[in-house]
């Protein structure tokens, strides 16, 4: 009897859980959706933890229904989540308070005030108000600052991967991998920090309040016998520190070194690779602890990336939502007739997707320059869809000379990678081979990867991932298409920020927007 492997993924609108071979064939899977998040202020961006955990146990129950003899057989169990949400637990384990998601914009006021001659060396660099945006975006801050009775109670503040395996298992442990956001954490030495260390004057968290880490592939617990009477998942069950979305949809995809990229096609867009070696591809924006040990995830992001799909239909394509309400099928889709009705460089109409300032770009607005009345919805799409290859194509070249290697091939996650179109045209601005996997749950595959290497059905992860992952498509990029994108990325795109950045500063000076 086969013994697959459960993955949990609880993503910011919905959780699935998935049961995966060792052959990384996905064997069945469900999915439990809910709304992102809620406010009760501008902002503000808040979520129950207890719907993620009733979510899980729904999904498992309803897939034990359809799979009785595969649930009763489970190898082990992986946990893989949304990023930067966290968690306020009491000592019982009770929630004290919603979740704040990654997405709030809530403000703290910042702990660390550096002296002087430090402060003027941030302010050289350019890093000044990155580092006090930094503290600013730690909702651990805020909390200490408004809701100090909170804090007080408080006994361990987690990732929601945290929060899960706890539920799971009764630890509170969580996976190395899986630390990312505002805490303090030292990402060089994939630790807690110590001592005066920046992390912790940044998030001034008591250690006591942290969970205790466990390498990605290690046993961080057993299923419960609680957990086993609400979830149906057999007491006793091995649960393995696997690692974040992103990780685990890197090595979803195969990117085992820095030869090969993960783009992904998310709310966040990123470009992320792995690699052995620490190397920032953006000053004091360190790589990220991977789900393969010893390993980072170099990332470069643009915040709300594909969002940008939901806003332009929304906005511009009633007709094509309509229309595809009357034949059954995704607006998704019928979007993908605008990208052919517009050539490669959409008639010279440029975007640069800065939808939100970055830290190492706190004045930046979106722009789209080159409007002329020849152009039409259709072109304003397939620019859009443009910018987010070209800021991504951007990040990527500002990795590779950091990390001193060239990527020769690319890999694609995320909704908007279902769409041929905008993977051809992603591989055409790149001009590299780009790879679509044989499924869609790529965070899903990660974890059951290192699930598989932890509970020793591989030698290792990367021995996991030669076993497990497999491509469905390849998109080889259009060279007469890839000649325009490299001109227009080299002459317009790549001097937009730098020629309009100085008005970005006048309008944030004048509109008080974004917020200093």
């Amino acid at each position: 009897m086969e013994k697959p492997i459960l993955s949990i993924d609880c993503g910011t609108q919905s959780l699935r859980v998935l049961l995966f071979s060792e052959k990384g064939e996905l064997l069945d899977r469900t999915q439990i959706k809910y709304e992102p998040y809620y406010s009760e202020r501008p902002g503000w961006a808040e979520k129950n933890p207890d719907v993620y955990w009733q979510s899980l146990c729904d999904g498992c129950r309803e897939l034990k229904e359809r799979n009785s003899q595969l649930f009763e057989n489970i190898a082990g169990v992986g946990v893989t989540t949304q990023r930067a949400t966290m968690i306020n637990l009491d000592s019982k384990g009770d929630v004290l308070r919603p979740a704040i998601i990654w997405l709030d914009q809530r403000s703290a006021e910042p702990n660390y005030k550096p002296y002087p001659p430090m402060k003027m060396i941030y302010k050289i660099v350019g890093m000044d108000e990155a580092i006090e945006k930094t503290q600013r975006d730690g909702k651990c801050n805020w909390i200490m600052q408004n809701q100090p009775e909170i804090w007080a109670a408080t006994h361990k503040y987690l990732q929601v991967s945290g929060f899960i395996n706890f539920r799971l298992t009764g630890e509170f442990k969580d996976s190395i991998a899986s630390q990312i956001g505002h805490i303090p954490f030292n990402y060089k030495k994939m630790e807690w920090g110590k001592g005066r260390q920046l992390p912790n004057l940044f998030f001034p968290v008591e250690k006591e309040k942290l969970p205790d880490l466990v390498g990605p592939g290690e046993q961080l617990g057993k299923i419960s016998k609680g957990a086993c009477l609400e979830t149906g998942i057999p007491e006793g069950t091995p649960v393995i520190a696997c690692g974040s979305d992103k990780g685990c949809e890197t090595i979803g995809m195969g990117v085992v070194d820095q030869t090969m990229a993960s783009l992904s096609f998310g709310t966040t867009a990123t470009v992320q690779t792995t690699t052995a070696k620490y190397f920032e591809t953006l000053a004091f924006l360190p790589p990220y602890p991977a789900p393969i040990p010893g390993h980072y995830n170099p990332e470069v992001e643009i915040l709300r990336g594909y969002w940008m799909i939901t806003w332009f239909k929304n906005e511009f394509a009633h007709k094509e939502v309509q229309e595809a309400e009357s034949k059954g099928v995704a607006p998704e889709e019928m979007l993908n007739n605008l990208l052919k009705q517009s050539p490669p460089g959409s008639m010279g109409l440029v975007v640069q997707p800065y939808w939100s300032p970055g830290l190492k770009e706190p004045s930046a607005k979106g722009a789209m320059i080159g409007f002329g009345d020849v152009h039409t919805r259709a072109h304003v799409y397939r620019a859009v869809i443009e910018g987010l290859a070209f800021g991504l194509l951007e990040g990527l070249h500002k990795m590779e000379k950091k990390g001193k290697q060239k990527v020769n091939k690319l890999a694609v996650s995320g909704g908007a990678s279902q769409s041929d179109e905008i993977c051809q045209i992603s591989a055409d601005i790149f001009n590299l081979p780009l790879v679509r996997g044989k499924t869609w749950e790529t965070s899903g595959l990660g974890a059951a990867i290192v699930t598989a290497a932890g509970l020793g059905v591989y030698p290792s992860v990367g021995a996991a991932i030669k076993n497990m992952v497999g491509y469905k498509k390849i998109f080889e990029p259009d060279r007469k298409n890839a000649k325009i994108y490299q001109e227009l990325f080299e002459r317009v795109y790549k001097n937009i920020y730098k020629a309009l950045c100085p008005l970005y500063k006048e309008i944030r000076d004048i509109t008080g927007y974004p917020e200093k």
